[in-house]
């Protein structure tokens, strides 16, 4: 790679240590027949430690001047495939109706600038994931797993905690990365929910979540004043909140009740 054009306009800073390749796989604790997805081949240096323990693995890379590298780093492995795509603009459901398998698993080390779309995807996919690990910038997993009443709190924390038990797992140096990029990063592991709570509209959720945290520092009142304030009112007394409380403060069970009787 000491040739290669690293793009910054596609995220590209790839992990190096060995260590901290094999810490995020066996963070997965992938068994069984199992398919695991991986969006962001980049060197293949996690691609490989994820072919020892997954019995296929599928790879989505976007930048095409990879593929001479890739297919010269993973020569010894029969069991990956690599789609070189936009994950983003990819039918996964698609990608992966052929293979046989009892576990799904996904492990990726996520550009920073498209964190969010990747895992906005992958929950619209509707995939039955057995567990997701995804090493992002820092900042961004402490706003992940951030509880109401921290700054870090916002409308993405809120989803992601309807979906999955979310946990930090450990901190990666910047400089186990070439090129360094400029933070350090996170890994985090993601694991779905048994029992989501009921909701009657999904939509609605997320268009309540993404208005109630609109502007980050005015209270319900404002953000949701286009909505019936005597019902958001009502739910929130119902939690010892008010109209002049901050989204910031309101958990999960909150959002989900207004979703719910807002619909």
């Amino acid at each position: 790679m000491n040739d290669f054009n690293f793009k910054k306009s596609l995220g590209q800073n790839f992990l190096q240590d060995k260590n901290i390749l094999e810490n995020i796989v066996a963070t997965a604790n992938v068994s069984g027949n199992s398919l695991t997805i991986e969006i962001g081949a980049g060197s293949g240096n996690l691609t490989k430690e994820i072919a020892k323990v997954s019995k296929h693995v599928l790879c989505y890379e976007i930048d095409t001047r990879l593929e001479n590298i890739l297919d010269e780093s993973l020569k010894d492995y029969n069991n990956i495939h690599i789609i070189f795509d936009d994950f983003l603009k990819r039918d996964i459901k698609e990608d992966i109706k052929n293979y046989e398998y009892d576990n799904l698993y996904l492990i990726a080390n996520l550009p920073y600038y498209i964190t969010t779309p990747i895992i906005e995807k992958i929950i619209e996919s509707n995939l039955k994931f057995q567990k997701i690990v995804v090493m992002i910038q820092k900042e961004v997993g402490e706003r992940f797993n951030a509880k109401p009443g921290m700054k870090e709190y916002n409308s993405l924390t809120v989803y992601l905690n309807y979906y999955f038990d979310l946990k930090k797992e450990f901190i990666v140096s910047r400089n186990c990365f070439i090129p360094k990029p400029n933070v350090d990063s996170i890994v985090i592991s993601l694991v779905n929910k048994k029992d989501l709570l009921y909701l009657k509209d999904i939509d609605n959720f997320n268009k309540l979540l993404k208005d109630s945290f609109k502007f980050k520092r005015k209270t319900i009142r404002n953000n949701l004043k286009n909505y019936d304030l005597t019902i958001v009112e009502k739910v929130l007394n119902k939690y010892n909140f008010n109209l002049n409380t901050r989204a910031e403060d309101l958990p999960l069970i909150v959002f989900v009740d207004l979703s719910n009787n807002l619909a």
